[in-house]
């Protein structure tokens, strides 16, 4: 468990940093930023149906990475799952004396 946690972390970070990539390289309808990358040079590097596979690309990505923060987060919480402070406390003081009744 001890080396799961800085792994799935890591891919997390290395997922995240490709999700950016990927979505700053779509060319938007208006040309925004990704004229800011020069115009045509996805086109000439990935091909002519580039936006296609750009979307393809960031739709996986994000399912990737919303699945490994659900592992993580899960993990998590199995990791520190225990008895609070204060049920620690309650089993550590003893049981109320049951009083007679009349």
């Amino acid at each position: 468990m001890w080396l799961l946690m800085p792994l799935l972390i890591s891919l997390l970070v290395i997922v995240c940093l490709l999700m950016i990539l990927a979505i700053l390289m779509q060319r938007p309808k208006n040309e925004g930023l990704g004229a800011a990358f020069g115009g045509g040079l996805t086109d000439n590097l990935f091909g002519a149906q580039t936006t296609t596979v750009l979307t393809k690309f960031t739709v996986w990505m994000g399912g990737i990475f919303f699945a490994l923060t659900l592992l993580i987060s899960v993990l998590q919480v199995r990791a520190t799952a225990g008895p609070t402070a204060i049920q620690k406390q309650l089993l550590k003081s003893p049981p109320p004396a049951a009083s007679p009744a009349k």
